[in-house]
């Protein structure tokens, strides 16, 4: 796996960005998004960067960007909306460099919520989302075969939460025991379950 830090030109200037290359064929792109920029959400985050590696393994180029206004990227929070539009400049980044590859999308928290405006705009193959925030943004239906993984015990956004919103859609949920929001102390649990997950698409 080898990592390469770049900037790409994003609807509201400069965006920072990442991406973990396979270290073999590269089979896909995954598309990582990570946690609300207000409350110090970045690129870096473990649970995104945990991420990142798990799909590189998998043979996905794995690419994450730092939302508007993070880091070095320009511009402010714009409430998701813009946020979508800096994911979807990242989406066409990565297909002029890799061809078109099939893509995984993926998001934290907040970053979850800017996977599903995707979903209107791009088509892929697999979505996963990790303590997806659903009641604090409005979370709309997901395909049947959304991977969506929750902690026992999130602190931000309630497992009960989650649950009301997956109800109605018949989704299941894979729940971590004793987990909260970040995942703390279970992040190579994160990983085996993505990576079980995800292998069998590929």
């Amino acid at each position: 796996m080898t990592s390469q830090h770049f900037f790409i030109d994003g609807p509201a200037g400069q965006l920072e960005a990442t991406v973990a290359m396979p270290s073999d064929e590269c089979r896909g792109i995954a598309l990582i998004a990570h946690p609300h920029p207000l409350h110090g959400g970045t690129m870096d985050n473990k649970v995104v960067t945990t991420l990142a590696k798990t799909f590189s393994r998998l043979g996905l180029a794995a690419f994450r960007l730092n939302f508007r206004g993070v880091g070095q990227s320009a511009g402010e929070f714009d409430h998701g909306i813009g946020e979508t539009e800096d994911m979807l400049a990242l989406a066409g980044h990565a297909r002029r460099e890799l061809g078109n590859l099939s893509i995984m999308l993926a998001g934290f928290s907040f970053g979850g919520y800017v996977q599903t405006r995707m979903l209107e705009r791009l088509e892929v193959q697999r979505l996963v989302l990790v303590a997806p925030a659903v009641k604090r943004f409005e979370v709309g239906a997901v395909p049947a075969d959304t991977l969506v993984i929750h902690g026992e015990r999130d602190e931000v956004v309630p497992l009960a939460d989650v649950l009301d919103w997956a109800r109605p859609q018949n989704l299941p949920l894979t729940v971590v025991p004793g987990a909260g929001h970040f995942f703390h102390g279970q992040l190579n649990l994160l990983a085996r379950i993505v990576n079980n997950a995800c292998l069998r698409l590929l």
